[in-house]
């Protein structure tokens, strides 16, 4: 034991040329926050807060964000399903289409739905001409985007937590005559759920924060397609402790998206 209590570490101390660049690291990631904290102009911030585009575009950001989460939750979960339980050839390729808007840099996500579902779009010139209906430049097109570029982490983060789930129960559950619907619904999707619900709010905070797509596609109209991330933006261009003050409420919002998951991710051995 040493003089403070702890039982001294059997491999030694952490090595210098270990530590050194861990603390670098950390200081990489923790001084812009700070900086930008720092820089803040507390005095306005509540007339900042306070304005109307601020509240606009944050209430567009919830909605539309949440609504994407609805969707990339009924879509993505049966998705997940099939990515952990189902054996079936192409399975890697599934895995590897989902996993491409991850990757992908926003604006050729934005270029990518613009071709597909722009009035012009594959899809979007059909569904144009027989409803008359366009995503381009409306809050269900600010959905669109935000499902694409989220659903992937939705679909990823689900199909681990039903990886974990024991496959064995679903095996008793059909031994005991459940359908695997009802082993689905039933017994797969309960244990599950803490996973699902850590994977929905990790999308949502991706959809939340998503910028490129979003301008690319939908442009960027104050109350109608301007989101936080745009918002941010164009204020920088012109006011830039507005800018700031935008930025922190993002910022809030990001940490209290990690308060909910302080147990799957910040939690201590």
């Amino acid at each position: 034991m040493t003089r403070t209590g702890r039982a001294a570490d059997p491999l030694g101390r952490p090595p210098l040329l270990l530590l050194a660049p861990a603390v670098v690291a950390l200081l990489l990631l923790v001084v812009p926050l700070v900086a930008m904290l720092a820089a803040i102009d507390w005095a306005s911030l509540p007339d900042d807060l306070a304005s109307a585009p601020l509240r606009r575009a944050l209430w567009l950001s919830l909605t539309t964000s949440t609504a994407a989460m609805l969707v990339s939750l009924l879509l993505g979960l049966p998705v997940a399903w099939l990515l952990a339980r189902v054996q079936f050839r192409g399975r890697g390729l599934v895995r590897v289409l989902v996993t491409v808007p991850m990757v992908l840099p926003p604006v050729v996500a934005g270029v990518a739905l613009r071709s597909a579902f722009g009035r012009t779009g594959l899809v979007g010139a059909p569904l144009l001409d027989a409803t008359g209906f366009a995503f381009p430049f409306t809050a269900w097109g600010v959905v669109l985007a935000h499902v694409f570029v989220s659903m992937p982490f939705v679909v990823l983060a689900i199909e681990g937590a039903l990886r974990t789930a024991d496959p064995e129960l679903d095996g008793a559950a059909a031994t005991l005559g459940a359908t695997r619907w009802t082993t689905f619904r039933r017994v797969t999707v309960p244990l599950a759920l803490p996973g699902i619900v850590a994977g929905m709010v990790l999308g949502w905070a991706r959809s939340l924060g998503e910028f490129g797509a979003t301008i690319t596609f939908n442009g960027n109209y104050p109350g109608r397609t301007q989101t936080m991330p745009t918002l941010i933006y164009v204020t920088r261009q012109s006011d830039q402790d507005a800018a700031l003050a935008l930025s922190l409420v993002m910022l809030v919002v990001s940490v209290a998206v990690l308060v909910l998951l302080r147990g799957r991710w910040l939690g201590t051995p």
